[in-house]
This record gives structure tokens, sequence and C-alpha cells, in this order.
């Protein structure tokens, strides 16, 4: 009688992130899909592990001015949208219940022009349901007096951190940080040090594209944020040294296509990645990416993702 050979087990994708259980290690980061409305019911929502909401302020924002909002480059996207947002009080009310039909955990992304708007936004957010982390947006390179002055440095970053901590009391809460700024290593301990959960990185890079016809800039805002695959190997090192310095998990994005892209940043660090542009691109790239990664655990036969977090190993300096 011939004896039956073993199936291998299917590799599990599940990660733990601050308490919060994500059943793959794929998050729909923050912009790109805005409030989630036009994704409830799709199959690529079976692939995500949670779903970032695009952030919102204590006032409705417009944005940018009118024009170009968005100019393509060689590998990249380069964004100047400006937080425009309904403002709090119609998150709450209008976006925050269509949200929930997602059957994700929802994380709220917020950003405010001053460390107590952080902190009453966060206050109000504590008493909402539906609601399982919250991520401080203190990394944006598109608005003036919002995002990324606060986390250009550590004792700034730091203070927003605290002051949400301090109202926002029963859920993880996540530092966005920028990578515009010398050492992101240094701001992401003194956000763990005032109280963050995890340490989300990375927000686009500063940018701008000229039309050298005209001679202006191709954005209406003039400047903007780059993001897609052009930034990956950049975004790869911040996550690295960032899981280095740090002990809460790190969520890695910056131009994540393909499964290759995700486990890059798993194996520098990340528990979770972040997916942006691509979804823009694709939108059916979350499958794409589970499928890949399952496949290369299966062939290298690793039975779950989170034995490559933080696997990396550097070259010898001799």
């Amino acid at each position: 009688m011939t004896k039956a050979i073993p199936q291998p087990k299917t590799p599990r994708l599940n990660v733990t992130l601050a308490g919060l259980r994500l059943r793959t290690p794929l998050i729909a980061a923050s912009g790109i899909w805005g409030y989630g409305e036009e994704h409830v019911g799709s199959p690529q929502i079976d692939h995500l592990g949670a779903f970032v909401l695009k952030t919102t302020t204590l006032h409705p924002r417009a944005g940018n001015p009118p024009g170009a909002r968005t100019v393509e480059t060689p590998a990249g996207l380069v964004n100047s949208i400006g937080l425009e947002n309904p403002g709090l009080e119609a998150f709450l009310a209008e976006k925050l219940p269509r949200a929930r039909e997602l059957g994700l955990p929802l994380i709220a992304s917020i950003a405010g022009a001053t460390v107590d708007e952080f902190a009453e936004m966060a206050a109000r957010l504590d008493q909402a349901d539906g609601i399982a982390a919250l991520e401080l947006n203190i990394s944006c390179p598109n608005v003036e007096k919002h995002g990324m002055a606060f986390g250009a440095d550590a004792e700034s970053a730091a203070a927003v951190v605290a002051a949400c901590r301090a109202r926002w009391r029963n859920n993880p809460l996540i530092a966005k940080l920028t990578p515009n700024v010398t050492d992101i290593a240094e701001i992401a301990v003194a956000c763990e040090a005032a109280g963050a959960d995890a340490i989300a990185l990375v927000n686009t890079f500063t940018a701008m594209c000229i039309d050298i016809r005209t001679r202006r800039p191709r954005l209406g805002a003039n400047f903007g944020g780059l993001s897609g695959p052009a930034i990956r190997p950049a975004a790869v090192l911040r996550v690295y040294r960032v899981a280095q310095g740090v002990k809460v998990p790190v969520i890695g994005m910056g131009g994540v296509w393909d499964a290759e892209d995700a486990l890059e940043f798993i194996v520098a660090g990340a528990t979770a990645v972040g997916l942006g542009t691509c979804l823009l691109a694709a939108p059916e790239k979350p499958g794409e990416i589970v499928r890949g990664v399952r496949e290369f655990l299966r062939r290298e036969r690793i039975a779950s993702v989170r034995e490559l977090i933080g696997s990396v190993k550097l070259n010898s300096a001799e």
C-alpha cells in the first residue's frame, strides 16, 4: 500500500501589531483609498490586515489650490493634495459608519495645526466606536502648519505623541514619520518614549517637478511629495534603522509594488507593510502580493511570515 505524502501546511500570514491581530501584514496606507466607501465588499479587502483611513483634520480643508495635484515621474508619483478632507465632525457622522462595513481593523489618521488640536481630536476619537488604532500624521510635506513641521525634530514629535497618549487611552497609538530629516531613528525613539505603540514610516520625500518650457512647477502648489517604487530602497534603509532603535513594532511603506518588495520591508524589520501608490495604479495588488508572499514562504519552507521580521543579516565589514 502506497503511503500518502503529507501536504505542506499553508504558511501563516497573520501578525500582531501592538496588540492588533492582522490576518495579513498588508495595510492600506492613508490617502489612496480614502475612507474605503468604494471598496466595501471588494474581494481585495480580504487580503488586507487593516485599513488606514484618509487623514482627518479638526476643521474641513479644501486642500491645495486648483491645478495639477499629481505628476507622474519615472518609477514614481509626486502629489500635493494638501490633506483635503471634510473635518472631524463629518468624519465621525458620515465617513466612519460606512468604513466600519469594510470588516477590517480601522486605523484613523489625524493631523493638527497645533499640539492642542492633535490632542482634541484624539480625545474625540477615543469616544468613537470602531477605531482600532490612531495614526498621528506628523509627516505630511504638502501643507503649511500641519504634518511635517511636527515630525521634523524629536522634541516636537514627542510633544504631539505625549499629548495624544494622554487623551487616547485604550488602543494603539502610531506615529507616522517623515523621511525628510537628518536622523529618523532619533525621532522614532523619542516618539516611543513619549508613548507611541508603533512607528509607521516613511511618508513621501519632498520633491519638485518643473515644466522646462513654461519654467513653472508642474504642481499647482509648486512642491509635493514623491512616492512609488523610486523611493523604496531609501525607505527600506530607514525602516531598518528605526527597527534597530525601537522596541515597538514598525510599519514599513514606500514604493511596495510586489511580494518581494513587501518581504524586503519585513526582513528589514517591519511587522506590517503599508500599500500606497500601487493601489492607485492597480487595485488588485493586495491579492497579488498575498499570493506572492505565501508562495515564497511555501517555497522556502517557512511556516510563518513572522519568522522573517527583522531577519536581515548585514555583510561582514571585513
